[in-house]
């Protein structure tokens, strides 16, 4: 492997003397009162792109396991992180032709490619978009038609979704394909991933990725309405992976102990993707792959891989400490628990704990896609303060204020006041892709507007206590209520439709329609579920029901209250009707 320390050896001289101050630095006296900041103090931030930093781990860990599949006990090294997405970068420049700040679409589920997928993209100067994989051929379409893809990357199983979603968006991409067995044979028309993956070609290397440029464009509903693009650059996925150094939630690898982390939140989503991947990689650790959670396949990892570090959601949370088939002996190794994307209750987290019959750290944080992933945290906060319920206080180089809602002044508010989370920091995104008016909705005087309400009680903690946003979420899925409500509308006879979450106890929440029928028609509740079925992935199903009902509430301008919905449903339930 000397040929790694060989062509990194510039890339580590630049990582030692690239720390700089960051651009966003905290000046305790010129801060205004009730804004909220880390305990800790900041960290510099590297002028490196995502590539860079990680790849710097695979020349210290070269010979230890980076990424191993749960289900197969397929794997690749830290060598061959770096060796590997080499290969990728410049097969996808000199033999795709793709340039500069292009993008590629991933529709992958966790498999152990996946962090070889990414970093050779983005070594490529290439842009990252990811997909849901059970996304349908229309919503994969809306997709790369709004981020412009040049190219997809799949597995066998989903080349026909690809495929027929490049039919809707009446242009041929070229469709990499990867085979997870060697009995697979490769579709008609695709390329072969793993020649690129496998076979080093003489072709010289771009200049690596400026801090600013564009790294990763997920998709996120925001505040309101569709998916948007959302902007990450190469500096907040590496300011957020310093961020996230901080909470120590994986060990540092060493001659006698490397973590294990299995990755079971979908990679596709920014906590997935940043914290239980790529953080994990900065660390030297282990990630063990799973496509999809399943209670068999997820305590088999448990037991064959004995891990030290759990990223979370909920639901799983609650699995693990009801079902009969998790064991205790099953959780020894388990160091610490970090639980987000939806909060956990305090009598959740006891649960866990006594299941595990030991002390256990119980982590909860807060983010969004906006934010890259990590805003705030419990982490170090436990011995100091009752932080039971609460999200915790910013991260490290991250301000947070809570405003009163609609306050075009953003005056902080004071302890125990609710209202809206703002967020200021170098993880923020640049803005939304393509939609400018929505990009400069999102920020108030340079600050993030989350959407989420929240406050702060005299220990400085943050508690969530509802949300300006209307997604529903759907075990830790965000389903946008005007996604759904554009797919209903074209069903035959509908006049209008809103649609929100409503409790459910398996997910969640899960959506529910509210439809108005044409006049002189009838709508079949049955069959517009069938219909949603076909439209869209499982998690949005209408799970909540259908009602048929003979208006929408809206405001005068036309926008769906539905507040009004979901109070007049919640007073419903209470009356029985």
């Amino acid at each position: 492997m000397s040929f790694i320390r060989t062509v990194f050896s510039t890339a580590l001289k630049k990582s030692a003397k690239s720390l700089s101050t960051p651009r966003f630095h905290r000046k305790l006296s010129n801060l205004p009162p009730n804004v909220l900041y880390s305990d800790l103090p900041d960290v510099s931030i590297p002028k490196l792109s995502t590539p860079e930093f990680i790849f710097e781990k695979c020349t210290r860990y070269e010979h230890l396991t980076a990424v191993e599949c749960g289900l197969t006990g397929r794997k690749y090294t830290y060598g061959d992180l770096l060796k590997k997405s080499m290969n990728l970068s410049r097969h996808l420049r000199k033999n795709l032709g793709f340039k500069e700040g292009d993008v590629v679409a991933i529709l992958l589920p966790n498999i152990p490619e996946y962090p070889l997928v990414v970093l050779g993209v983005q070594h490529a100067g290439l842009v990252v978009t990811t997909l849901n994989p059970v996304y349908t051929p229309e919503e994969i379409h809306r997709q790369l038609e709004d981020s412009s893809a040049k190219g997809i990357i799949t597995l066998v199983s989903s080349w026909q979704t690809a495929s027929s979603s490049c039919r809707l968006l009446n242009k041929s991409l070229p469709i990499l394909v990867i085979r997870t067995e060697q009995s697979q044979s490769l579709p008609r028309g695709a390329i072969d991933f793993h020649a690129f993956l496998n076979t080093e070609i003489d072709y010289p290397d771009p200049p690596p990725c400026r801090p600013h440029d564009l790294a990763i464009l997920p998709y996120s509903s925001g505040t309101t309405g569709l998916p948007k693009g959302v902007q990450l650059t190469h500096r907040n996925l590496v300011a957020n992976l310093c961020q996230t150094q901080t909470l120590n939630f994986v060990e540092d690898t060493t001659s006698g102990h490397q973590d294990v982390v299995p990755a079971v939140l979908p990679m596709f989503h920014v906590y997935g993707c940043s914290v239980n991947s790529l953080l994990v990689l900065t660390k030297g650790a282990k990630i063990v792959t799973l496509p999809k959670f399943t209670p068999e396949d997820y305590v088999s990892v448990l037991r064959t891989h004995k891990p030290h570090v759990l990223f979370l959601v909920p639901p799983i949370v609650l699995f693990l400490s009801g079902h009969p088939m998790v064991k205790q002996q099953n959780l020894q190794s388990v160091r610490i628990v970090v639980s987000g994307a939806a909060p956990l209750g305090a009598s959740d987290e006891h649960r866990f704990i006594e299941k595990v019959g030991r002390s256990v750290h119980m982590v909860q944080g807060y983010g969004l896609t906006e934010a890259t992933a990590v805003a705030v945290a419990t982490i170090k906060l436990k011995e100091e303060v009752n932080v039971q319920g609460s999200i915790g206080r910013p991260a490290v180089n991250t301000l947070v204020k809570v405003v009163a809602i609609d306050d075009p002044s953003g005056t902080p508010l004071g302890v125990n006041a609710t209202g809206e989370l703002l967020v200021k920091g170098p993880q923020v995104m640049k803005g939304y892709h393509n939609k400018a008016e929505e990009t400069k909705n999102a920020f108030l005087d340079g600050w993030f507007r989350t959407g989420d309400i929240a406050y702060y009680n005299e220990d400085r903690v943050l508690f969530i206590t509802d949300r300006l946003k209307e997604l529903i979420k759907v075990k830790g899925f965000q389903v946008p209520p005007a996604e759904l409500e554009e797919i209903i509308r074209d069903f035959p006879n509908v006049e209008d439709a809103a649609v929100i979450g409503v409790p459910h106890p398996d997910q969640g929440e899960a959506p529910r329609a509210y439809v108005v029928p044409k006049k002189g028609t009838r709508v079949n509740q049955e069959e517009l579920q069938e219909y949603v079925k076909t439209k869209a992935a499982h998690y949005k199903q209408l799970k909540g029901g259908v009602a048929i009902v003979d208006s929408i509430p809206k405001t005068a301008s036309g926008k769906i209250l539905r507040r009004s919905l979901k109070l007049e449903y919640e007073a419903n339930l209470t009356t029985g009707k």
